[in-house]
């Protein structure tokens, strides 16, 4: 078996750098956010995140079995080390390859303070200054997230065009000009809750939402609406014709993510651009999806695919391809900034998702003087790593109950 430890070690003093530990902390904001610290003998710590879910944290901690002494600047060849050493875990794919994905993101925030450079000079390149972000909206007052992260509805009224409708000018209004909502609903369910399959009314509804909100904001701002893989193909591509007069961004997720087939069908059916990918890992999983064309819009995650050099190997087939690359990411700042850089560096980066609108306190996990988001935008940083100092304290406040956090 190939020995991903055994390596050149042979470089300038000043490089000469060596991990002392790995840790992790799950922050409770409208979903978990696992943060990851990377730290060294330089006196350098680099910060990350991996996509939220349990068992994510224990994975993370349990590399420091072997990456402790390994020189993080080595990023790309840690994160293939991560791989093959818990490839007896399931580590092709999942959740290993979702705590890699994290720890990846703060080995390259801690090459970047080493090296004094940005990371999307590490990932070799910068298309642009500021990256264009989509707010992530639902509908309604009713809206509101339970402990798990889950979205509940409190009452009927959240799923009233009229609710969507002023919901989207209330976000433009913030500055944004490409939102997206939920078009999936509880009336799905009716008159059965497994088939996937959608009523006429159903579809009809779901009409009357998306042409709400268009009437509310006009054509020139972006509108998607995302259905969490619910549907079958034939229920997807009704809908997706159905919408086809609305111009709207994207349809994400109408199918279950796992058939490349079922994709294709719905996409070359319709003109209504559909979005895919988050469900997906690594290169490997999506190579096919964009070799087929069974996608309008790439929309992997970076912190659950592989980190930021596996997402920009896939944006780099994608690319080849002429589709645009949208990621995926409902993080802390931590992911989010990871994300913009990682926009920064490829050519083919479209908007960025942002998916805490709820959370008031989302911006001040990391310390920094002037506003995240401004007018719709992220200035890429141009301090060296990922630009971002975690706040310690308010990790601390907004901790997960009964996990300890960093030491």
């Amino acid at each position: 078996m190939r020995d991903y430890a055994n390596h050149a070690t042979d470089r300038p003093e000043s490089q000469d750098v060596a991990i002392t530990k790995i840790e992790s902390a799950v922050v409770d904001g409208n979903f978990e956010w696992n943060l990851v610290k990377v730290h060294t003998d330089a006196g350098v710590t680099g910060v990350g995140e991996a996509y939220r879910g349990g068992g994510v944290p224990d994975l993370i901690e349990y590399t420091n079995r072997f990456l402790v002494g390994e020189n993080p600047l080595d990023v790309e060849r840690l994160f293939r080390y991560i791989v093959q050493e818990m490839s007896g875990h399931g580590g092709t794919t999942g959740k290993v390859v979702t705590a890699a994905s994290g720890i990846e993101i703060a080995l390259w925030d801690a090459a970047g303070k080493i090296l004094d450079l940005p990371v999307y000079q590490l990932l070799g390149s910068k298309y642009r200054d500021r990256v264009r972000i989509y707010c992530d909206c639902h509908a309604g007052e009713a809206y509101a997230v339970d402990e798990g992260g889950f979205t509940e509805y409190a009452d009927a009224d959240a799923y009233t065009p009229e609710a969507y409708a002023a919901e989207a000018e209330r976000v433009v209004d913030m500055g944004f000009d490409a939102i997206k909502f939920d078009l999936d609903m509880e009336m799905d369910n009716d008159p059965d809750p497994h088939n996937g399959r959608l009523s006429n009314s159903a579809i009809r509804h779901k009409v009357a939402v998306v042409e709400a909100v268009r009437d509310a904001i006009g054509y020139d701002v972006d509108l998607a609406f995302d259905c969490h893989w619910d549907y079958t193909v034939e229920s997807a591509k009704r809908l997706a014709r159905k919408l086809e007069p609305y111009d709207l961004m994207w349809l994400e997720d109408p199918v279950p993510p796992e058939e490349t087939e079922a994709q294709k069908q719905v996409a070359q059916a319709t003109s209504t651009p559909t979005a895919t990918g988050e469900n997906r890992f690594r290169v490997h999983e999506l190579t096919e999806l964009l070799d087929e064309y069974a996608v309008d819009i790439a929309t992997p995650d970076p912190t659950t695919l592989g980190g930021l050099a596996e997402s920009k190997r896939v944006a780099d087939r994608a690319e080849e391809r002429y589709i645009p690359f949208s990621p995926h990411n409902v993080c802390s700042p931590v992911g989010t900034m990871a994300c913009v850089h990682l926009c920064a560096a490829i050519p083919n980066a479209d908007v960025l998702e942002y998916h805490a609108l709820e959370v008031d306190w989302w911006e001040d996990l990391i310390s920094r003087e002037e506003p995240i988001i401004q007018d719709g935008y992220i200035d890429v940083p141009t301090a060296s790593g990922l630009g971002i100092e975690l706040d310690d304290s308010v990790v601390a406040e907004h901790l997960l109950e009964g996990t300890s956090g960093f030491n």
